[in-house]
């Protein structure tokens, strides 16, 4: 049975490609490439090592398949996705599970048996005509217990380019590991492509197989959908930690410095288009990832790695004022893909909110566009796609930090939690400890939805730890888990909460853009222990003195105390809705929610009831910070 494994194997290798695989020593390895050769019969296999020989293979059948375009600058390319295929697809992105296993009502799952046959129908010769990549990744730095090996099987060039900027190559740690099962595998295929792009959208569909670690992507190419090791691979993680007591997280990883060059680590958890990788690339901070973390517990503290080695980002607002560091990748020669942007006749990328004028035609996801087209169901098609990105490795980044790559992980000071809050939460605020942090900040997040995923755009969304879509277990055991993770802690990370969306009454934001330094100075100087804050009924607040001095010090600017009432004034009735909405998701949506999360939300909103009937429903930090309220740590 393995000689007849081998054998198919090398029929559609070739020696060279043979030999790449036969060295690895892993039996699991080629029976899984030989059943998708079998299975989708691809003309020809191309099996990607570490060298740089094999990375340059794959970008050049990128740009000569046709899924990537050179662009003016040298090393950039554009890749365009179908007109309807342009965000994430939650709906057709399902687990597959066994009979009788439940995941609970807010994650979508279908029967294993009728779903391995869907898929496997639309795999069948899916890759005829084309070539197959088989590609080999390590999820987090090189020899490290935070990180799992993983196998990539594509047809598409730009799907196997993407990550291998995105990831460090891990096919040296597969030949070092040898006849190992413990690893991640992805099977991906764009299906019939027309126009360049997948063809049959609406057969697209995106499965997951949790006990045979194992995740299947069909009729799409945008890569939310098809980079397996992104958010795909993340749901394998989760389901994989919960059983190993670690955190696998949609968290950023990033250092903030001091004046006397101390480092301090984060992690935080954003939803998508919230701030999280303009937070991360702060100017005068060290960034180590934007998108996922894995976190580990070591002599009783919290350590976290960064999963990738890339950025795939959204480039909507990116200009050179708001992002120079990006900005200068962004421009510089050097490996960028940009995908569904607008490009001009000269080979020149645009995109909405970059600085410029919009041109009046060029190329973009829609075809020959010129400004003010229309699609067939009279919609304008903006310039760009509100959900266009750029991908790029953390390498080519001035700031990255120096720990990026250390297999021990950095040491985590603070965990922050973001979303797009227009009218209830203050700027920043800290949680009381780890479990009110996790259940208030964590566990009730909500957050006005975007064009990052399919769906109408600005809804307030119930979001958990920013990770509602990628979970792999129950709500309430992924809870849970977060609980149980501090409880272990000797020195335990402090939580914070940011919102950088508040609005007010006439619809005009409170925060600037860059204001979002000031409040990461001002957690990392609250984690040391330096500054004192106002307690309210929700977390503890900024004094107003502190931010005039950091906003001189972080800006340049003159803070004024008009804005710092704007800002921290606390919203009663908001917050108090807040509380009644999530407790009714979690008492009708969630099987076995914690006890303890009801108990934290109901002194909570305790606490807030007393304030509006000894301050009305608007309280002004300054009358919280007279209260019997007020702390000094």
């Amino acid at each position: 049975m393995e000689q007849k494994v081998m054998d198919l194997i090398k029929n559609k290798c070739g020696e060279e490609n043979y030999k790449k695989l036969a060295v690895l020593n892993n039996q699991k390895v080629y029976d899984f490439v030989a059943k998708y050769i079998q299975q989708c019969n691809p003309d020809r296999v191309f099996v990607r090592t570490d060298s740089a020989e094999d990375a340059l293979y794959i970008r050049n059948k990128a740009i000569e398949n046709g899924e990537e375009k050179k662009l003016a600058i040298n090393g950039h390319t554009v890749h365009f996705d179908g007109y309807y295929d342009q965000a994430r697809d939650k709906d057709k992105t399902r687990y597959l599970l066994e009979k009788g296993i439940d995941l609970g009502p807010s994650i979508k799952g279908i029967d294993r048996e009728k779903g391995l046959d869907e898929v496997h129908e639309y795999l069948k010769d899916s890759m005829s005509g084309k070539e197959m990549y088989v590609c080999f990744f390590c999820l987090g730095p090189l020899n490290s217990k935070f990180s799992i090996s993983c196998v990539q099987i594509t047809d598409s060039s730009y799907v196997a380019h993407s990550e291998g900027i995105l990831y460090r190559s891990g096919y040296s740690e597969f030949k070092r590991k040898g006849n190992f099962n413990n690893f991640f595998r992805f099977i991906h295929s764009a299906g019939v492509i027309e126009s360049g792009v997948s063809k049959d959208v609406a057969k697209r569909c995106i499965y997951i197989d949790l006990g045979d670690r194992i995740v299947f992507s069909t009729n799409t190419q945008y890569a939310g959908n098809t980079v397996g090791l992104k958010k795909l691979a993340l749901r394998l993680a989760i389901y994989q930690a919960s059983g190993e007591d670690w955190l696998a997280e949609h968290m950023f990883v990033m250092g903030v410095h001091n004046a006397k060059g101390r480092v301090t680590y984060f992690t935080g958890a954003f939803p998508s288009a919230c701030g999280k990788t303009s937070t991360s690339m702060l100017t005068g901070e060290t960034i180590i990832g934007d998108d996922i973390a894995y976190l580990r517990t070591k002599e009783g503290k919290a350590y976290a790695v960064n999963v990738e080695s890339g950025i795939f980002g959204i480039i909507r607002d990116v200009n050179s004022q708001g992002d120079p560091l990006i900005w200068e990748a962004l421009n510089s020669p050097g490996e960028v893909i940009f995908s569904n942007v607008l490009v001009t006749e000269k080979g020149v990328p645009s995109w909405l909110g970059n600085g410029s004028k919009i041109p009046e035609s060029g190329i973009n996801y829609s075809g020959e566009w010129t400004k003010g087209q229309k699609d067939s169901q009279g919609k304008e098609i903006t310039s760009s796609h509100k959900n266009a990105r750029y991908t790029v490795s953390i390498s080519r980044l001035k700031n990255r930090d120096v720990k990026a790559d250390d297999p021990g992980g950095v040491l985590i000071g603070g965990v922050i939690y973001g979303g797009r809050d227009s009218n209830i939460s203050v700027p920043v605020q800290e949680a009381f400890d780890w479990k009110h942090g996790v259940l208030t900040m964590g566990a009730s997040l909500e957050s006005e939805t975007t064009a990052a995923t399919l769906g109408q755009e600005g809804v307030r969304k119930f979001n958990l730890m920013s990770n509602l879509d990628f979970l792999s277990i129950p709500l309430s055991k992924y809870i849970n888990k977060h609980l149980d993770f501090g409880s272990k802690l000797n020195t335990v990370p402090v939580i914070f909460a940011v919102n950088y969306f508040l609005k007010d009454n006439q619809g005009n934001y409170l925060n600037g853009k860059e204001d979002k330094h000031v409040w990461l100075k001002w957690m990392e100087q609250r984690i040391h222990k330096e500054i004192e804050a106002i307690k309210t009924p929700t977390g503890f607040i900024p004094k107003y003195e502190d931010l005039k001095r950091l906003f001189k010090e972080v800006l340049d600017r003159n803070y004024t105390k008009e804005d710092y009432i704007k800002q921290f004034t606390l919203s009663v009735d908001e917050n108090i809705a807040k509380i009644e909405r999530i407790v009714t998701i979690y008492k009708t949506k969630v099987t076995d929610a914690p006890q303890v999360l009801f108990e934290v939300l109901q002194e909570q909103k305790q606490k807030l009831e007393e304030i509006k009937t000894e301050h009305g429903n608007y309280a002004s930090p300054e009358i919280l910070d007279v209260s019997e309220l007020k702390i000094s740590d």
